[in-house]
């Protein structure tokens, strides 16, 4: 269970959650820098591209049997998943000093990112509460 494919998922979230904060602080801390241009973390669409394609696989695998599970989707999700990747936006401008940093949209997106992240403890927590009831026969 916990080293299954969607509790590996959510690490990887957990540490594109951990890689967002650092960048946003830094975009915050960079807010009249001038020429400074900030970044973010894309993870979100590269795990959906991930998972959206799970479903396909080049394993040749045959069932000899109709009660065999079908696995084509399962073996693709075991996957390590994608890795958040930092992008740095050149192009717009916000001041006139050429920076781009919105200190209003970045703490929005801090808020966020800080909700997300509970969010994603909260799911770890549940999954280690539930592994233990398992193993020790209580709730």
């Amino acid at each position: 269970m916990l080293s299954g494919a969607s509790f590996g998922r959510l690490e990887q979230a957990m540490k594109a959650a951990e890689l967002r904060q650092q960048v946003i602080a830094n975009n915050v801390a960079n807010a009249d820098t001038p020429y400074f241009k900030r970044s973010d973390v894309v993870f979100e669409d590269l795990l959906e591209g991930v998972i959206g394609s799970s479903t396909r696989t080049n394993l040749p695998l045959k069932k000899t049997n109709p009660r065999h599970m079908d696995i084509h989707g399962e073996l693709a999700a075991l996957g390590a998943g994608p890795s958040p990747r930092i992008v740095t936006d050149e192009h717009s401008v916000m001041n006139n000093n050429v920076n781009n940093v919105d200190i209003d949209r970045e703490m929005a997106l801090l808020a966020k990112n800080q909700l997300r992240y509970n969010v994603m403890v909260q799911q770890v927590n549940h999954d280690v509460k539930m592994m233990r009831t398992a193993i020790d026969g209580r709730g």
